[in-house]
């Protein structure tokens, strides 16, 4: 497909064809990453990280569209979670990786875990 340079202000520009516009979903305000590899000028549509997602699903929220709570009752079957994360013996470390804590609930003659029963 070929597009022709045209003065912009003080820089150039490129007029996107329509049909290229739609293959890649592109619209007025989008974002493309340009990268210059030796002589030739590529332009590829950004993908979007699950940050990024994230934040666009979050800046969606406001008090107009948030489901109220319902309260279930206790907790009476297998969703009862007793595992080491809920226990705090794992948390998220300075780089956000899983960290075992100092191991204080661990018997010091054992060495086993001090795992409290699932049934209550």
């Amino acid at each position: 497909m070929r597009v022709k340079v045209a003065r912009w202000g003080n820089s150039l520009g490129v007029r996107l064809p329509k049909s290229a516009v739609d293959v890649v979903g592109a619209r007025a305000g989008t974002e493309l990453e340009l990268t210059v590899e030796g002589r030739d000028i590529r332009l590829r549509s950004m993908r979007k990280t699950s940050a990024q997602f994230l934040k666009e699903l979050l800046d969606q929220i406001d008090p107009n569209n948030v489901p109220p709570m319902v309260e279930w009752g206790p907790d009476v079957g297998s969703e009862i979670i007793d595992d080491d994360y809920s226990r705090g013996l794992i948390v998220p470390g300075p780089d956000g990786a899983p960290v075992r804590t100092d191991g204080a609930s661990m018997n010091r003659q054992t060495g086993k875990r001090n795992v409290r029963s699932r049934r209550r």
